[in-house]
């Protein structure tokens, strides 16, 4: 399943992380699931949260800079080899993973990756093909 991830901009510094993360607890955004990477000046915070398009409103109104884009939701198997499974079909049908995070659902018995890639569309069409069950947003955004 395409769902929205917000991504967002923040400089290196002590603080600029927790002053993000406490706009959005303000504005009682919830977070879903969350990834960090970061540069020696700038970071990239990657977020699942239950309303876009407002934490986006409310992070430019500080100053943050943020966009919105799709990345692919998957429930797959909570077992060793569970995230080669989805891998492998991707890998095997040219698709390159430009990144990939865990995230917390409540899916039983299940574990849930965020993945990005491009054509997120036409990647989730393909998992669901092959057997990954669509998952409901309630398990992403915890509606």
């Amino acid at each position: 399943m395409l769902v929205k991830q917000l991504s967002v901009f923040l400089e290196n510094k002590p603080g600029r992380l927790l002053a993000a993360i406490d706009k959005l607890a303000e504005s009682g955004i919830d977070i879903s699931a969350l990834s960090l990477a970061d540069t020696a000046e700038f970071g990239i915070l990657r977020l699942i949260v239950d309303d876009p398009e407002k934490a986006k409103l409310v992070l430019a109104e500080s100053g943050v800079v943020s966009r919105i884009s799709d990345v692919i939701a998957v429930a797959m198997a909570d077992t060793p080899g569970g995230a080669g499974a989805i891998l492998k079909i991707l890998s095997e049908n040219g698709f390159n993973i430009e990144y990939m995070y865990a995230c917390v659902g409540k899916v039983s018995g299940k574990a849930l990756s965020l993945l990005r890639v491009e054509r997120p569309a036409d990647a989730d069409e393909l998992l669901r093909g092959k057997g990954f069950a669509k998952v409901n947003p309630a398990e992403i955004y915890r509606i």
